[in-house]
Parts: structure tokens; sequence; C-alpha cells
């Protein structure tokens, strides 16, 4: 071969090779591809098997999808949602760190006196996206099948029955003492680090009842593990028909539901908020999730993203007055 000629080709292969290993490396991939590649963090402010949690992740495959990006959710528990929030709002405000918390959210800001961040002002909120039922559990043990029954046990043991919560000021609590109000009975309350450790509890016979979120005790309800005193909605749920309200039982003013929202750090980029809000609304909308959350018992009604800040702001003076008329020891 004339040595021009074999030298071009020395070139030429060692074009190859030195392409070759840097795409083995994934260095050769184009910048749009790298950024591609890149996760998006979800914190939850919740432990594993809470609704949030359950919830999240029967969306997570359709979130990435619609985000264009693989979805990583990060359970950071603790303080009712405080602490994983903390690490939401150091987070840079790029759209690839977001959240997705519940009433906790809002109630928390009454329970503590001094908080590392501003509720609302750390924050976007970025879309409520809907909601979920809470049911009043018992363990099998309790002898109490309805709630008038539960009633009566609680009257004739005024004090004594311990009813579980997944932390002091959490929505979870804040429902159960709004069934005491409203029922005119007392109970002590045991708070837990999370809906795991409570339900664990629950189940094993520690604490005698408490409320939660539909979604987590499914399986323990349909194990015979736990079992179901009533639900608060308006109107049986066709997730579980065979659950009665508390309002054909006798108590037409306890009504409570968990919702939950996406947010952001603060002070995002409106594109970003425009992207991720309908990112949100486009894997809601799939077949899957929709199945997913039906079954669950949730109710999906995505708001815009203009009225996310107001609603956050009237439900923190709404569970104000909540946590006020409950009792709740602040810490």
């Amino acid at each position: 071969m004339h040595p021009r000629f074999d030298a071009r080709a020395k070139r030429a292969t060692l074009r190859r090779l030195a392409a070759f290993g840097l795409a083995g490396l994934g260095l050769a991939a184009t910048p749009g591809a790298r950024a591609q590649e890149r996760a998006v963090r979800i914190i939850l402010p919740v432990a594993t098997g809470s609704g949030v949690d359950t919830i999240t992740r029967a969306a997570q495959p359709a979130l990435s999808k619609a985000l264009g990006h693989p979805v990583v959710v990060e359970n950071q528990a603790g303080a009712g949602g405080i602490v994983g929030t903390s690490a939401l709002v150091k987070a840079p405000p790029d759209g690839f760190t977001l959240s997705i918390v519940s009433n906790n959210h809002v109630i928390y800001p009454s329970v503590y006196k001094t908080l590392p961040f501003d509720p609302i002002a750390d924050i976007t909120p970025i879309a409520v996206i809907g909601s979920t039922p809470i049911v009043l559990v018992v363990n099998p043990k309790v002898p109490a099948n309805n709630a008038q029954e539960l009633i009566a046990l609680l009257k004739a043991k005024p004090g004594e029955l311990n009813y579980a919560s997944s932390g002091n000021g959490t929505i979870l609590h804040l429902a159960a003492a709004m069934f005491l109000d409203e029922s005119g009975t007392t109970a002590r309350h045991i708070p837990y680090k999370g809906v795991g450790p409570m339900l664990t509890d629950l189940i094993g016979g520690q604490v005698e009842f408490g409320t939660t979120s539909l979604p987590s005790v499914q399986q323990h309800l349909k194990s015979g593990a736990l079992r179901a005193i009533g639900i608060a909605t308006p109107a049986r749920l066709p997730a579980a028909p065979e659950i009665p309200t508390f309002v054909e039982q006798g108590l037409p003013h306890y009504l409570v539901e968990g919702w939950f929202a996406i947010i952001g750090p603060a002070k995002m980029a409106p594109a970003d908020v425009k992207r991720i809000h309908d990112a949100v609304s486009a894997a809601f909308a799939t077949p899957e999730v929709k199945e997913a959350m039906g079954k669950q018992g949730n109710t999906i009604n995505i708001g815009s993203a203009e009225a996310a800040a107001p609603f956050f702001r009237s439900e923190l003076a709404k569970y104000a007055k909540l946590v006020k008329k409950a009792g709740v020891e602040v810490q």
C-alpha cells in the first residue's frame, strides 16, 4: 500500500476506535442525549407504605415517560414532613428536584414553634393533583365492628384506649382527633415516625385504632390484619363499597380527606412549572395510572398552577383552626 494511503487508513482506524471508546464510556452522546439521561428526583417527606408513597410509585413510570427523564423516588420521612421538605427547599430550582406533599405541609406550621423554612415562600406550588380517602381502622381484637360500637367502647373506657398516628400534628393525627371530637369520646394519642411503624403496631395490637389513607391499608383490610370501622367520605367508594361512611353511621359532620400536590423549590422558572404541570397532567391521565388511582380510591382533579399557591395559603389558615380546636400540643 502507498505510504500516504496507509497513513490515511491508520488515522481512520484511530478515529473509529476513539469513537467506539467514547461511546462505551457514554462520552460520545450529544448534549441533548446527556440531558435526557439526567434523573428527576421526587423527594417524598413520608415513609414507604404511606398513601402518598403508594400513589407516587404507581405513577412513577408514567411520570418518567411524560417528563422525558428517569424518575427517582426518595423517601425522607421525619417530623411530619419537615425532614424531606428541608431537603427540597435547599435544592436548585431547575425542575430536577420535586416533591409530592400532603395536607401535612400546611399543618406542621401550626404544630411546631419554629421551622427551618417558610412552607409558602420557600416552595413553588405546581399543582394540586387530587385527594385520597381517610379510613378509621381497628385491630381485629378490638370488640367493635362499626362506629357506634367503637364509640360505646370508648365511652365505657374513657381515655384508656390508644390511637396511633403517623406523627404529632399530621393529617392522620388530626383525622383521629376530629373523630373523637365529633363522637364526644377520649383516647390516648401514640405518635409514630411514619405510617409504616404505625401500621406495624396497629396490626400487632400495641395500639387499638387509628386513621389512615385507604391506599396504605387496602392489603391489610383484605387479609383481615385490620378491620375498617368507617370511611370519612360523603358517600361509599367504588374501590371499597363494603366500608360504610361515618355519615350513614350517625356522624354527618365527620368528613376528612387527604390531598396531595406536587411542588418544587422556590423561584422556579415559569417555563419549568408549565413543563412539569403538563407532564403530571399527562401521566395521571394515562389508562394505567387512572386504573391504579381508581383501585386505590383516589380522586384525581389536577388544578392549575395559578390556583396552587392560593390553595396552599387557604389550607394553611384552615388547619391552623383545626389544630387549635383539636388541642394539638405545640412542639
